[in-house]
This record gives structure tokens, C-alpha cells and sequence, in this order.
């Protein structure tokens, strides 16, 4: 694979991404293609239940799986294609996904399920799409993830989507002076506060300071020092570290008695966070859903709950859940299990209503234009502020 593949890629990601192609290259291919049923659609899914992506591939896998279950139980897709699933571990790491991909692509899957981030689906993505195997991640929402190639598709709320929201309702709150927390080891923790800034920005607020920061770094003195010094201090931080950087940031942060209230996004949406008590009250983050009573996404937490015995306590479970139905949904519209088919009927999806909210498709990068959910952490619950679909024509470019 020729590094040309990769000039379409965020630069900071370009390094990771070559490393992955080598890797692919340099890897074995595992065996003859396995023989499945002529009527069956596989389906193959490589997700970290270890390690840093667990508190969001574990719900995911959980959510996707019960849908599949309904969805034979029907018949299977469209009434008459029963899925079947080839579920690898990618231990949250970017080798470990490309050479799953990789073992699935040659057990001959018709659609693979890649790890909710965007730098391992962009690794995933130089293996299936030229493969022409349509692909979706878990919940990675780095818009420049399906810069790979046409095949690749996002399912929740982009970060440009996200951090328009967000950074509108910062501006509304009165806030004038932001400081942003980034990290380049992720196209996630790099470019969703750049997004943020540039709305912010454009709606006449002012970036006070930047800090950078190694993701899984136990330390965050520096930064903390270096934010309590700020004067006149900012009105907010925002970050989109997560686990478990974010913890670690907020108790270094209020330990050392600054107040300044934070920002997140979607990854702050885990009964982790919210355990995390007083450091995490009053935090404004987005969100791809939230459940109210009569709602789709209340049925479906109901109707989980009463099949698994588990709460399903943050929205990776109801956004994976609608994948599989977007997946149900392309092949409906195809009228075949044809890759490039339901690649382009997946495409052109509009409007659809889903459990979490609806998703539209058409006209967009393949990442999905739906709702974001605007919310608070109070006494350890997440509370709805607003929900809002965002402006396209006003969204950041990737």
C-alpha cells in the first residue's frame, strides 16, 4: 500500500495510519475464506472490550447485538437474509484492529464493524474500502474518518456537528474566554476542541490558552499550574479527553482550587464520569441522545433492560442498536445484499427515525446529520439542557 493513500488524512494522524498500512502489508493472510450460507449477510466486528475504547465498544457490541437478535428473529435483514456475526478483539489498539480487519476481510464479510474512534476506522478503512466492503464505526466521530474512501460511514454525531452545539451554548451562557485542553494522539481529542474554538470564535469569543496533553498520562500539574495562572482567568475549559485522562484532569484541576467550570463532549457520557462526584457537578457535555419517558430511545432502554438484566446506562447501546437497523434499512432500499449496492443505498438514507434520533445520509460525507443532545451532570445524573440538530450549512469544515 502506497503512502499516497494516506494524503487525504489528518497530518497528525498520517504517522499512525502509515504504520497500520505496513503493517497490513507485512501481515499474513489467515486462511481460505470461510463458506457461510448462501442466504446469510456476515457481518464482521472488531471492538476494543479491553482497554481505552471499553467503556464504548463494550454498550456498542451489546446494543448491536440485541438488535441482530430482533432482526432475525424476524427473518433477518429485510425480512429473508439472517446475519450472522465474526466478532474479533482489537484490544484498543490500531495493529490489533488492522490485522482483525483483516481476518475478517479474507473470511469473506459483506460489512464490517470497526471500533468507536476514528483513527483505528481510518487504519480499518485502507483495508475495506479497496476491498469495496461497506464499513461503519461504533461511534467514532471524527468527520475526516470517511476521507479513506466511500465506502466508510460514521453513525453518531460528528464532532464538527458536536462541537457547534456545544461552543453556541457556551457563547449563550456569557462566556467570552476559553481555554482549550487538546491532545494529538487522536484525531478525536486534536480536532474536536479546534472545532469548538472556531465557532466559539466566530461568535466573537476569544481562545485564551491552549495545553496539550500525552493521552493515558497520569500528570496533569503542568497544565494545571499553568490554567491557575491564567489571569484574568478563562470563563471555561474544554476538552475531549476521556478515561482515563478526563478523571484525572478534573481531580488535579479542582484539587488545586481552580473552579473554572468544563466542557466535554460525548465521551463524558459514561456512568464512570458520572460517579466521579463533586468534580464532575455542573459539567456541560454533548451527547448523542437522551431517553424521556414515551420516547423510542425510553422503549428501547426498557425493552434491553427486561432481555438483558442490564441498565443501559449510557447512549453506545441505543446508537449501536440503530446501526444494525441502518444496515436492515440500506439493504431494504437496495433490494440486495450487493456491496456497492447497499454502500450506495446506506448513502442515501434521509431522515430515517431511529431509537436515538433520526439520521439523514443523503448529502452529507457519510457522516450522519442527527441531533445532538445538549446535557449536565447534577448529583451524578445527566440532565437534558436542549436538543439540536445542527445547521449543516453552519457546521466547521473537517
Amino acid at each position: 500500500m502506497s503512502t499516497e493513500a494516506l494524503t487525504h488524512v489528518h497530518p497528525s494522524r498520517r504517522a499512525v495510519l502509515k504504520a497500520a498500512a505496513l503493517a497490513t502489508v507485512a501481515a499474513p493472510l489467515f486462511g481460505a475464506r470461510a463458506a457461510f450460507a448462501a442466504e446469510e449477510y456476515v457481518i464482521g466486528i472488531a471492538s476494543g472490550q479491553t482497554g481505552g475504547l471499553a467503556p464504548f465498544d463494550q454498550p456498542s457490541l451489546a446494543g448491536f447485538r440485541f438488535a441482530i437478535d430482533e432482526i432475525n428473529a424476524g427473518g433477518g435483514f429485510a425480512g429473508k437474509y439472517p446475519a450472522k456475526l465474526i466478532i474479533k478483539e482489537t484490544r484498543s489498539d490500531t495493529a490489533q484492529t488492522v490485522q482483525a480487519v483483516q481476518e475478517l476481510v479474507q473470511d469473506g464479510v459483506q460489512f464490517v464493524i470497526t471500533p468507536a474512534d476514528g483513527d483505528p476506522t481510518m487504519a480499518a478503512g485502507q483495508i475495506t474500502q479497496p476491498a469495496g466492503i461497506p464499513t461503519m464505526t461504533f461511534a467514532g466521530t471524527a468527520p475526516i474518518l470517511t476521507s479513506v474512501g466511500d465506502f466508510v460511514f460514521g453513525s453518531y454525531p460528528a464532532d464538527n456537528q458536536q462541537m457547534l452545539v456545544l461552543a453556541t451554548y457556551a457563547l449563550e451562557l456569557g462566556y467570552k474566554r476559553a481555554y482549550l485542553l487538546k491532545s494529538p494522539d487522536a484525531a478525536y481529542t486534536l480536532k474536536g476542541p479546534e472545532y469548538f474554538a472556531e465557532v466559539f470564535k466566530a461568535g466573537g469569543g476569544e481562545i485564551v490558552g491552549e495545553g496539550m496533553f500525552t493521552m493515558n498520562q497520569p500528570d496533569f500539574s503542568a497544565e494545571v499550574t499553568k490554567i491557575k495562572g491564567l489571569s484574568p482567568a478563562p470563563d471555561v475549559i474544554m476538552t475531549c479527553a476521556w478515561e482515563p485522562d478526563l478523571p484525572a484532569f478534573l481531580k488535579q484541576l479542582r484539587a488545586a482550587g481552580v473552579t473554572i467550570p468544563v466542557m466535554g463532549a460525548d465521551v463524558c457520557d459514561t456512568p464512570t464520569v458520572r460517579a466521579l462526584g463533586e468534580i464532575v457537578e455542573g459539567l456541560v457535555h454533548t451527547s448523542g441522545g437522551f431517553a424521556e419517558p414515551g420516547d423510542k430511545h425510553d422503549a428501547f432502554n426498557k425493552a434491553f433492560k427486561a432481555a438483558t438484566g442490564v441498565e443501559p446506562d449510557t447512549n453506545y447501546y441505543v446508537n449501536a442498536y440503530d446501526m444494525a437497523y441502518m444496515i436492515d434499512n440500506a439493504i431494504r432500499a437496495a433490494g440486495s445484499t450487493d456491496p456497492k449496492a447497499v454502500r450506495d443505498a446506506l448513502a442515501n438514507l434521509e431522515n430515517v427515525p431511529g431509537a436515538m434520533s433520526a439520521y439523514t445520509f443523503k448529502g452529507t460525507d457519510r457522516m450522519p446529520l442527527r441531533s445532538v443532545a445538549l446535557a449536565r451532570i447534577e448529583n451524578g445524573q445527566k440532565v437534558l439542557i436542549e436538543r439540536i440538530t445542527p445547521d449543516a450549512a453552519a457546521l466547521p469544515k473537517p
